[in-house]
């Protein structure tokens, strides 16, 4: 077999990497590759002195493109395509790391291993085929035919599974290496079950540092200092760009809305006659997420969608079908599956409020007219004199590395990306398209992110310092307060003090708590001071608080017992992941990465005169 797996090495695995090998022709006839002299050794960085090139990153990129694009049935962003120019070189560089450590720790994999793990651990793309499933479920036989079909030689299947079990074979053996200490006695899993099912209500009254002014405390400059030193990874920050947009928008008019609602109407009208609101919801709405599973929106409660939709939906009945419903997303049709409480199982049909043909015709003309006046950056001022011409007005809005742009309280795709893309000051871009507008952007100035120095964040570290300082003044209070409180009652000791007792709900100790915090000393106090007793005072994020535990309930040692396999299942693997993933951070942390894409992006941009 293993053989076989060799001897059709000439042929793509349709499973495996047929993905890949699209992309890549992809990348050779989107024209990146006849722009500039671009070879196979360029380089787009290097982990730990190791190159990585361009074309493998871009046909990484290339291929998460694809499978977003069938997933959201649209063309992608500049915005979103980075997200995975980002989301590929980061596992780019994650997969080269594990092959340095694999070669380091002379870990190999034999033939034999590969033809076991072919026979007994379908990769996961073989597994999600239509074509080897039965019932909706993965068909282990047919895939084990496949195998040993002829098609399987022909095509190249067996080539590709022989590359794949290659490189995924030492990783898992990696993996257990590292993993494989992870080990969880009764008794930590006794106290891992305690931790989710221990519960505990407080009083508390707790203690702000804002009760105490700047001057109360004093942080000197070798504190901010240190602070700095040992902080200075937290002190990145991003890119910074202005840059001017104008602004096409898509005015739609009355017209537009009758038109919208006269569409909904019949699709209502279409329903009352018989037709399943799921079908119709899948061929009619514009929700394309929702409307691909009949328009379900699934079940929860109160404050998932704007007013006006909900003020529609908790007034309908169980089966019952809304009238036309418009929102700042459209006009809706609402229907209730079921009903518990406040939580409502619906679903819904979306109609957009777009502009008639001729309106988007003007609107498509004024845009292009737009792009083809700005074009020419030879003239220094044709962005300013395209907008004089169309009777436009520059906005000047600043741009944040890796965020999306918001202007006016509307997304405004691709000018983020293309801000930070290497270009330079005064270069126009493409014009950028939306549901609601057509942007064009100048890019005026450009900030490079990276580190701070510590004049840039020295106030925001003394503000920080302050704080804390402040808090470890209130410290004789709260102790003051706890005494006050174990002679006369809480109650009584916060009513003397001018400050308010609050109550909790029940809570766990991993759970977020309204006044304590998560994960802080005042919930660890929760479930070490005795019950009827008052301790403290504890820190949360921002305060102390001084407490009274008023209740305490045990999590049932009868019930943890009756699950314990499943428990130890679940967190064995649970904890040899957090080994993994702390293994993969430290090689990240401690890995040199000399990051050029922007560099090497920018020069083939300049050569091919884009």
């Amino acid at each position: 077999m293993l053989q076989s797996m060799r001897s059709a090495a000439k042929y793509i695995w349709i499973f495996i990497i047929v993905a890949f090998v699209g992309s890549f022709l992809l990348y050779e006839t989107s024209g990146l590759a006849g722009r500039a002299p671009v070879t196979t050794t360029t380089s787009i960085a290097t982990v730990n002195g190791e190159e990585l090139l361009l074309t493998t990153w871009q046909n990484a990129v290339n291929s998460l493109e694809q499978q977003q694009v069938q997933q959201s049935g649209g063309a992608l962003t500049l915005d979103q395509r980075q997200q995975l120019e980002d989301r590929a070189f980061d596992e780019l560089v994650t997969d080269m790391l594990l092959q340095q450590e694999i070669r380091k720790r002379g870990i190999t994999v034999t033939d034999d291993e590969i033809l076991q793990a072919a026979r007994m651990a379908p990769p996961p793309q073989a597994m999600q085929s239509p074509d080897l499933q039965t019932d909706g479920q993965f068909d282990m036989q047919k895939y084990l035919r496949l195998l040993s079909s002829p098609m399987a030689r022909q095509s190249g299947m067996l080539a590709g599974l022989e590359a794949y079990y290659r490189s995924e074979i030492p990783k898992q053996k990696l993996f257990d290496q590292i993993a494989s200490g992870a080990y969880l006695s009764d008794e930590r899993l006794w106290q891992l079950y305690k931790d989710r099912h221990d519960s505990a209500t407080v009083s508390y009254v707790t203690l702000r540092a804002e009760s105490l002014s700047d001057t109360a405390v004093t942080v000197t400059d070798s504190e901010i200092q240190q602070f700095f030193e040992r902080n200075k990874k937290r002190f990145e920050k991003p890119g910074r760009a202005v840059v001017s947009l104008l602004t096409v928008p898509r005015i739609v008019s009355a017209a537009d809305t009758a038109a919208a609602k006269a569409r909904i109407e019949a699709l209502r009208a279409e329903i009352v006659g018989g037709a399943k609101f799921e079908d119709v919801a899948r061929r009619e709405s514009a929700d394309s997420i929702s409307g691909a599973n009949g328009g379900a929106l699934g079940k929860g409660g109160r404050n998932r969608f704007t007013p006006t939709f909900e003020e529609a939906a908790y007034a309908l009945k169980t089966g019952e079908l809304s009238q036309p419903v418009l929102t700042p997303f459209g006009w809706h049709l609402i229907r209730v599956d079921s009903r518990q409480g406040d939580t409502l199982d619906l679903r819904h049909i979306l109609v957009t409020v777009t502009q008639s043909d001729s309106s988007a015709s003007r609107t498509d003309r004024k845009a292009d007219s737009l792009a083809n006046k700005a074009a020419n950056q030879e003239e220094g001022k044709a962005f300013d004199d395209a907008a004089r011409q169309l009777g436009l007005t520059p906005a000047t809005v600043v741009v944040t590395e890796k965020e999306p742009l918001s202007f006016a309280g509307r997304y405004v795709p691709s000018v983020s990306a293309w801000a930070f893309t290497g270009i330079k000051p005064g270069e126009t871009s493409d014009l950028f398209d939306s549901p609601e507008a057509y942007y064009l952007a100048r890019l005026d100035s450009l900030t490079k992110g990276g580190p701070q120095s510590l004049a840039e964040v020295k106030e925001d570290i003394r503000r920080r310092l302050a704080r804390e300082k402040r808090l470890e003044k209130l410290r004789p209070m709260g102790e003051q307060l706890v005494s006050a409180a174990k002679q006369g009652g809480l109650e009584a000791a916060a009513a003397q003090a001018g400050l308010q007792v609050e109550k909790t709900s029940p809570f766990a100790r991993g759970e977020l708590v309204p006044g304590l915090g998560q994960f802080t000393p005042a919930i660890g106090a929760a479930f070490a001071v005795p019950v009827g007793q008052v301790g403290g005072p504890f820190k949360t994020a921002d305060a102390l608080v001084v407490l009274r535990v008023d209740a305490r309930v045990d999590a049932d040692r009868t019930a943890f017992e009756a699950e314990k396999t499943i428990q130890r299942t679940q967190y064995t693997q649970s904890l040899r992941q957090q080994k993994v993933d702390e293994y993969l951070n430290n090689l990240r942390e401690s890995v040199k990465v000399d990051d050029r894409r922007v560099e090497v992006l920018s020069q083939l941009r300049r050569q091919s005169g884009v």
